[in-house]
């Protein structure tokens, strides 16, 4: 029995120890501390939240069971001294995690303490984007980043085609940060922040004076601001003080100013006279059950108003709570021990040897991140990159005493009007936002930007060549003037603003100066815009922006030329001469092959051997006007003229028409067909002097630039297309059609020869993301569609033509390998009639002749008999054959009937 007793003890005794030891790692108490301003906007709102949320955690028998959660909260006093101290006094003592900071500047301090110290450092009002788990292992958001705000923002520029925007910020890290993520934004949709206002932390009336000023001077209309609550609705006062809040103004702020509508409404009628027509965002909370208790709720803790930081700083104490449980289901412990570093700093009056480590500080942050629960702002759970996921905002427009949900703009699915969490259960129409009242009352979408009102005249660059001043001229006083010139003012007076500007001559007059080279000046600011005979080229395009072209002009080849007179021979033009010579073997090989179709049993091809050549010469050739006499009779003679007759109306359809160009149009005659012929040959070639044509002919057709001839005036092309290769001038010229077409409108003794090789046209080049290029684009088909481009260019580019203007260069002689086609059809027709015609001969010959065909048994027949007797049979007519035939076989019958009456 004793021995019993003892295994008893010993079999209960173990799991009676591991119990205990269960039951006394959970303390009666966690000890989290929480960091903020209690008197701050957002600081009211959070209090109440946090002490509502640790009441609801402590009364729910669902979690934590015994152990009663405790916050401690410490109040900076809008102190950032005190933000930073304030941590590190809840570091001495046992506490697991910490709320706050609250602002972005003083958490990245503490989490570089908290990292070390390994407590969880959780903020949801702390958005820097930059403040990744990376760096800060230990620091936790509870809220959404930043980033996905300014994607936003971005989203909405791109939806009303802005391209770019002013942002106001202050100049710390989170406002700094924040707006990086701004440009990294718009760049991805080719927009960009024409100019990063900063202020200071904490500025004065007059600091925010100065800075909208030099906002005003700018260009851009849309300004993006990136605020503090301390500051933010001083920056709009000042702004309406300063009429920046009128027509033509869009303004957009992040969420802080929604967090001061939620909080402090109603306004003063000033502060929202202020802010009217203002775009804002808000971080999205579905409209849930939970949700709506809470809010009925708040209504009897407290009168300040119900922002999403109070919704968030709810759920962070609730994920705290939820990560606790987990931490002690796992066996975790509630421990603190020294660190060694710290140690070492005993005896100092800082006392930071009393900081200490949690021990269970890696395995408590594993629990948090794995927390996934729906809370008051909706799911609470974090991605791989420790945001929290599916990140949504309210895009609200400031109307009134208030404001209205114009939109909504989630991660994966952009601007909707309806949210992501409603999307499957409600039609959606597709539409991106609804209207909008902007500032100054108006629901027309502004453009965004305006010419700069700071006294400075664009500079344009005018390339000053010396060649066709119809295009551009500059005049010895310094007049610049030409069609270019008047296309882009009559283009600047269509718009709805003045554009101050100031034509500057680029070149010295005497050498063609190169457009990629004005183009390059433009981006380095040399330039604001360039107006000429710009050519839109790739090569240009990577470095300016270009309007619409208001010239099309394709490069083509300009050579000398010769007019082709009537003559006595005119008639044979149309054919090569190898195609003559193919069409008329082809009448006598088809006479031919009718002959031989026809010859036995048609009388028309029958009779004496000069006759019959004769007819099949005449039948032939009369085919070709469908005047034969002669008919076929077999089948296999019908097909074949029938098939010969097509071929015969289309040749002879072809050959009118060809004739009928050569006779009634001047035709002009030059040994070069196009391009094709320059790049063929060794001929030297002519271009313009400073162009793009050199550098397209020899790397895109691979001439060598041995070959190729700069030219610098038309008084230059003529004189090197009449001295000719042999005189030491050009073959051809390759330029622009535009200045071809002016070149030979008084010389009749040069033509464009070949086909235009290339679709290029002019535009007036303007800086990367210029707004002022998409205006004027739109006045240049302004100008088209109400006919005011065709009147600039009959007034400069027209000229009266030459006398061979009308002329067209040498008609291409039709050649064989248009019609080889239906040669073949017809030579096969040919063959195997003959063929099917042979087959039958010999049948019939072996018929009738049946001795000759195999050899008689008695005597031997040579094959030269037997092939002389099956010609003869062929050349024969049929009746006679037939005739003969039965003739024979009756004195075949004759003698076999009177051998057998002597046997």
């Amino acid at each position: 029995m004793k021995w019993v007793l003892l295994m008893l003890v010993v079999c209960y005794a173990v799991p009676l120890h591991g119990l205990t030891k269960i039951v006394s790692a959970r303390p009666k108490a966690v000890n989290i501390g929480a960091v903020f301003t209690f008197n701050s906007l957002i600081g009211k709102v959070i209090k109440v939240a946090t002490d509502a949320a640790v009441e609801d955690v402590n009364a729910s028998p669902s979690i934590l069971n015994t152990t009663t959660l405790r916050i401690i909260m410490h109040d900076t006093k809008f102190n950032g001294f005190m933000s930073i101290m304030e941590p590190l006094h809840f570091m001495e003592s046992e506490t697991v995690a910490i709320i706050g900071p609250q602002r972005s500047t003083t958490a990245r301090v503490v989490a570089h303490v908290a990292t070390e110290l390994k407590v969880p450092i959780l903020s949801f009002s702390a958005t820097d984007p930059t403040m990744s788990p990376l760096q800060f292992p230990f620091f936790i958001r509870t809220a959404h980043n930043d980033l996905f705000q300014m994607a936003a923002i971005a989203d909405i520029v791109q939806f009303y085609g802005w391209r770019e925007v002013v942002a106001i910020y202050g100049d710390d890290d989170y406002g700094r940060n924040g707006v990086a993520s701004l440009g990294d934004r718009l760049a991805e949709k080719r927009c960009r922040i024409s100019y990063k206002a900063a202020l200071p932390p904490r500025p004065t009336r007059e600091n925010i004076t100065d800075l909208l000023i030099k906002v005003a001077l700018s260009e851009s209309r849309i300004i993006v601001i990136h605020a503090s609550f301390i500051w933010g609705l001083e920056l709009f006062n000042v702004a309406q003080n300063l009429g920046m809040m009128s027509t033509g103004y869009v303004w957009i702020a992040t969420n802080w100013l929604s967090t001061i509508i939620d909080t402090d409404s109603p306004l003063p009628l000033d502060t929202i006279n202020n802010i009217q027509g203002v775009i804002a965002l808000r971080p999205h909370t579905p409209n849930s059950i939970m949700k709506q208790n809470f809010v009925q709720r708040w209504r009897n803790l407290t009168h300040v108003g119900l922002s999403t930081y109070g919704l968030y700083a709810y759920d962070t104490v609730w994920l705290l709570a939820q990560a606790i449980e987990d931490f002690f289901q796992k066996g975790g412990n509630v421990s603190f021990s020294k660190n060694p570093i710290l140690s070492e700093l005993v005896g100092g009056n800082l006392h930071l040897d009393a900081l200490k480590v949690f021990d269970g500080g890696k395995m408590f942050l594993e629990s948090i991140l794995q927390v996934d629960r729906i809370g008051l702002t909706g799911r609470m759970k974090f991605n791989r990159d420790r945001n929290l996921v599916n990140p949504e905002f309210d895009v609200l427009n400031v109307i009134g005493t208030g404001y209205r949900t114009i939109g909504y703009w989630s991660n994966h699915l952009g601007l909707s009007v309806v949210p992501a969490d409603e999307r499957q259960s409600t039609s959606f129409s597709g539409q991106k936002l609804h209207s909008v009242v902007w500032p100054g009352q108006t629901t027309k979408v502004p453009r965004g930007w305006v010419f700069s009102n700071n006294g400075r005249h664009l500079r344009i660059g005018v390339p000053n060549r010396y060649r066709s001043e119809e295009v551009v001229s500059v005049k010895s006083n310094g007049m610049i003037t030409g069609f270019c010139v008047d296309v882009f003012t009559a283009a600047l007076n269509l718009l709805p603003y003045a554009v101050p500007f100031e034509l500057v001559a680029f070149g010295n007059g005497h050498d063609n100066p190169s457009n990629s080279e004005l183009v390059r000046l433009i981006t380095t600011g040399v330039y604001d815009a360039g107006v000429g005979d710009i050519t839109i080229i790739t090569e240009r395009t990577k470095m300016a922006d270009f309007t619409q072209p208001y010239v099309e002009s394709g490069l083509v080849v300009v050579a000398p030329v010769r007019k082709l007179g009537s003559s006595a021979m005119a008639f044979l033009r149309p054919f090569t001469p190898q195609m003559w010579l193919i069409t008329a073997a082809s009448f006598l090989i088809v006479g031919a092959v009718i002959w031989c179709l026809e010859h036995k049993h048609n009388d028309a091809f029958r009779g004496p051997p000069c006759r019959q050549f004769i007819t099949t010469f005449w039948f032939s050739f009369s085919t070709l006007f469908f005047s034969h006499r002669e008919t076929t009779t077999s089948s296999l003679g019908r097909i074949v003229l029938i098939i010969w007759l097509f071929v015969v109306l289309i040749i002879n359809s072809s050959y009118t028409a060809s004739l009928t160009s050569i006779l009634t149009v001047h035709q002009l005659s030059s040994p070069i067909k196009g391009i094709e012929t320059l790049q063929a040959n060794h001929d030297p070639i002519g271009y313009p002097k400073g162009s793009f044509v050199r550098d397209y002919l020899v790397h895109e057709l691979n001439i060598h630039e041995s070959r190729l001839v700069p030219l610098s005036s038309p008084e230059e092309y003529d004189k090197a297309l009449r001295d000719g290769p042999g005189k030491g001038g050009v073959a051809a010229v390759v330029d622009e059609r535009a200045y071809i077409e002016l070149f030979l409108s008084n010389r009749c003794e040069f033509g464009i020869v070949g086909k235009e090789f290339t679709k290029n046209g002019w535009g007036f080049a303007f800086p990367r993301n210029s707004p002022l290029a998409v205006d004027v684009s739109a006045a240049i088909l302004q100008l088209s569609e109400n006919g005011d481009m065709q009147r600039i260019r009959d007034k400069w580019l027209l000229r009266k033509a030459c006398s061979l203007q009308g002329a067209e260069i040498e008609v291409d002689r039709l050649e064989l390998k248009s019609f080889w086609g239906l040669f073949v059809v017809c030579g096969v027709a040919c063959i195997l009639a003959l063929a099917v015609y042979t087959v039958l001969m010999i049948r019939q010959f072996g018929q009738q002749y049946p001795e000759e065909a195999e050899g008689s048994i008695r005597r031997r027949i040579s094959p030269s008999a037997r092939i002389h007797s099956f010609l003869s049979f062929v050349k024969e007519k049929e009746e006679d054959a037939r005739g003969r035939s039965s003739r024979g076989r009756q004195l075949e019958d004759i003698s076999v009937n009177g051998s057998s009456r002597c046997n």
